[in-house]
């Protein structure tokens, strides 16, 4: 009977224990989140229930499985010993990237509610976001180092590979120069404040916004919806228009070819009441001016102002529309046009052949 109810006690009770510890550790966080509303980071720690529970109840097997008293595992003591470690490495890596990611976005959360300028708002999460990527790719690497160096013969290779680690560093950075030259870019473009998330960027003649920073590429959502994924090194080794960067603000411009008649002293009247009336322009300026001028026609060129990108295309849409609808229902004349004269009645069509120098062309 004791060699039933021992090892049934002894896991169980590490199993039970494991439990009533995580349900007080969630009890607590529930308590101090309610007490503290202006933080979200002790709601976000309450994700790292699972891991929690499972590195706790990996340690508390790894530490009583011994006093279990099971025969029939005492053969493969070794291997449950080792296949607990490895568990108990692995949930711990796990718990503490769930726990920075919790500090992490209670972080930004916290600046982002305080902070009154987008810009900093955009610089500092794209930050947070690469710092997390970091942290998660350290640990990651450090747990997977320390999970291999618990089998004996890993142990006994880490000294030839230790003696050995600058040829093999050498032979890594020259094998992985694109992916390590595109993990500094990454780091750079984070601190350099070169490109955030959010700002509206011209990369190869394509437009859009910036939706995603990783340690080693940047995609950017154009305006139809397609994303562009580009190495991060190419921010650091080519030209870029960035649009958002020292201000959200843009100007912007619509032409107009008309006639030589047009009324320009209206059309500007006119630009000024459609501005008015449209609430995407921010206010900030306006112009209407002749910058051109041909045989046939003048170019207008109408100056308008927006809060971003986005709004400024949807200003000179208006702009232009309401313009040339105004133009054609009360100044017709404005419009350019193609001017043509009627053929003389009565003139002789010469053939080819009676054409003069024709004779002279054919000797």
């Amino acid at each position: 009977m004791e060699d039933v109810l021992r090892p049934v006690a002894v896991i169980g009770g590490a199993v039970l224990l494991t439990l009533i510890l995580v349900w007080l550790t969630d009890r607590a966080l529930r308590r101090i989140d309610a007490a503290h509303p202006e933080t979200p980071l002790w709601g976000l720690l309450r994700r790292c229930r699972i891991p929690l529970q499972v590195a706790l109840c990996a340690a508390l097997l790894h530490g009583s499985f011994g006093q279990a008293g099971l025969k029939s595992a005492d053969k493969h003591a070794a291997g449950i010993g080792q296949a607990l470690t490895l568990v108990l490495i692995a949930a711990t890596a796990w718990l503490v990237i769930r726990a920075a990611a919790a500090i992490v976005e209670s972080s930004y959360s916290r600046y982002a509610a305080s902070g009154r300028d987008a810009a900093r708002v955009r610089r500092v999460r794209t930050q947070v976001m690469l710092i997390q990527r970091v942290v998660t790719a350290v640990v990651i690497v450090v747990a997977a180092a320390s999970m291999l160096l618990t089998f004996p013969a890993m142990r006994a290779v880490g000294t030839s590979m230790l003696a050995s680690a600058g040829l093999l560093g050498i032979v890594a950075g020259i094998a992985a120069q694109s992916t390590l030259g595109n993990l500094f870019a990454g780091l750079q473009i984070a601190f350099g404040d070169m490109v955030r998330i959010g700002d509206t960027v011209v990369v190869d003649g394509e437009w859009g916004t910036v939706e995603e920073i990783t340690l080693t590429s940047l995609t950017v959502r154009t305006w139809d919806e397609r994303r562009i994924t580009m190495p991060v090194s190419y921010f650091t080794g080519k030209p870029f228009e960035n649009w958002s960067r020292g201000g959200a603000q843009m100007t912007g411009t619509v032409f107009f070819h008309l006639d030589h008649g047009a009324p320009v002293e209206k059309m500007r009247q006119r630009l000024l009441e459609i501005l008015q009336e449209c609430p995407e322009w921010d206010g900030r300026s306006w112009n209407l001016v002749v910058t051109d001028t041909t045989p046939s026609t003048i170019v207008v060129r109408a100056l308008v102002t927006a809060r971003d990108a986005d709004t400024l295309w949807t200003v000179r849409c208006e702009v232009r529309e309401r313009m040339l609808e105004w133009l054609q229902a009360e100044h017709a004349y404005a419009l350019p046009r193609i001017s043509t004269a009627p053929a003389p009645l009565g003139t002789p069509v010469l053939d080819r052949a009676q054409e003069p120098g024709a004779e002279s062309a054919r000797g």
